[in-house]
């Protein structure tokens, strides 16, 4: 009777383990803290049969967890919110390298990671520019039409900015230094410092309620963060809105800094093939609406057209001069930006 049960315990451990086998599934630790995005994992899910499972963290979290885990990670796939944080991951070695038709023939080459011969190992899949508020009323918009004006002696006790070293702010002045070089990069900072108005802090959407206060008269920020605001219902924001103008700067010149959200299939990926399906979905005409739509960003997949109001409203009509270096360049500036922040003070 004894040897029977046994025989039947194990029959059914052999068979759950072989329905778990069965099962589709894909470990994705993610930065988009965007609830939004909810719908867009499930649809692949109902598209492909392959269940996700998700951790969320902030770009930092993720790749400290994937160091941490080593070979060990469950981790498939990995959506980060910032080109230096994926060039730290890639230099890291902490992605799989894939390669796709798919994706590249999608994905224009200065929204990913230079191709190997082993592939590509990060992929861009939507973009946010790094526009300049100001305060209609006090501040003319040819005195902040480019970067370089955050520096100018004409704006001194105006500027307010988040910490200079948080990944956004860092990717910025990383593109500054790959357009202008090292010297006259930290000379723009150190200039950006003497004209500020406060400390930096706080978020992005700090700076525009600061521009809106008086608290200050120029402030920057990824552009999804204002199209929320100019989509909202909520009187005080379309009030802030008002009163604050906005800019893309530079479109004389090397053109707007995008920033982007990409994404690579994780080094000891256990669901290979699902990640890459995934990163291919990401690339979709369908997934690339919804991050226009459902978070206000731009789509970076070739012939992917904008239907969002707010985006087209900001922009002008929704076309704008973008700079066009590659985004890993832009990464790799990263510790040279810090040691320039440091020497100049810039919090």
């Amino acid at each position: 009777m004894i040897a029977k049960a046994a025989g039947i315990a194990t029959l059914l451990f052999t068979v759950a383990t072989s329905v778990a086998a069965q099962e589709q599934v894909l470990n994705l630790y993610s930065a988009r803290h965007y609830s939004t995005d909810e719908a867009l994992y499930s649809n692949f899910t109902k598209a492909t049969g392959i269940r996700i499972q998700r951790v969320d963290a902030d770009d930092a979290g993720i790749l400290a967890r994937l160091k941490a885990e080593g070979a060990a990670s469950p981790a498939d796939v990995i959506l980060l919110v910032d080109a230096a944080r994926l060039y730290k991951g890639d230099v890291d070695g902490l992605f799989k390298p894939v390669k796709s038709k798919v994706l590249d023939d999608a994905i224009p080459a200065q929204y990913r990671a230079k191709a190997s011969a082993d592939g590509t190992t990060w992929y861009g899949f939507s973009t946010r520019a790094r526009v300049v508020v100001y305060d209609k009323a006090r501040v003319k918009r040819e005195d902040v039409d480019t970067y370089e004006e955050l520096a100018d002696p004409k704006n001194k006790g105006k500027v307010c900015l988040r910490s200079g070293s948080h990944p956004y702010n860092l990717s910025l002045f990383g593109a500054v230094t790959e357009h202008v070089g090292e010297q006259k990069a930290e000379a723009w900072l150190k200039g950006i410092v003497a004209n500020m108005a406060r400390d930096p802090k706080g978020g992005d959407t700090d700076q525009i309620k600061a521009v809106g206060s008086g608290e200050c008269q120029v402030a920057v920020s990824n552009s999804y963060y204002i199209a929320r605001l100019l989509r909202s219902d909520k009187p005080e924001d379309k009030a802030l809105m008002e009163k604050v103008g906005v800019v893309f700067p530079n479109q004389q010149s090397w053109g707007t800094h995008l920033n982007i959200a990409g994404g690579a299939v994780a080094k000891n990926s256990k669901n290979a093939g699902n990640a890459v399906k995934f990163l291919e979905y990401l690339a979709s005409a369908d997934a690339q609406n919804h991050f226009a739509n459902g978070n206000n960003e731009w789509p970076t997949a070739k012939g992917v057209k904008v239907n969002n109001p707010a985006l087209q409203a900001m922009s002008g009509g929704g076309d704008f001069k973008a700079e066009t270096i590659p985004l890993a360049a832009v990464g790799a500036n990263t510790v040279k930006v810090q040691q320039m922040l440091d020497r100049v003070g810039f919090k």
